[in-house]
């Protein structure tokens, strides 16, 4: 359950920290669903990435 709080916890920190980026510059015109999809894919990335390393640091007995 704490796993699963943790990951909403920070996809939703995750997109928000990605609504920062100005992906107007980077992405071709007229490629909308594309760019939806990578912007997705990239806060599941940093998502995962942030979560395995905090449950890393997490001391079990």
């Amino acid at each position: 359950m704490f796993e699963v709080a943790l990951s909403l916890l920070i996809f939703a920190l995750s997109l928000w920290a990605l609504d920062a980026l100005n992906f107007n510059k980077l992405l071709k015109t007229n490629k909308v669903s594309q760019a939806q999809l990578l912007y997705l894919l990239l806060a599941m990335a940093m998502t995962t990435l942030v979560v395995q390393f905090l449950l890393g640091l997490r001391i079990t007995n």
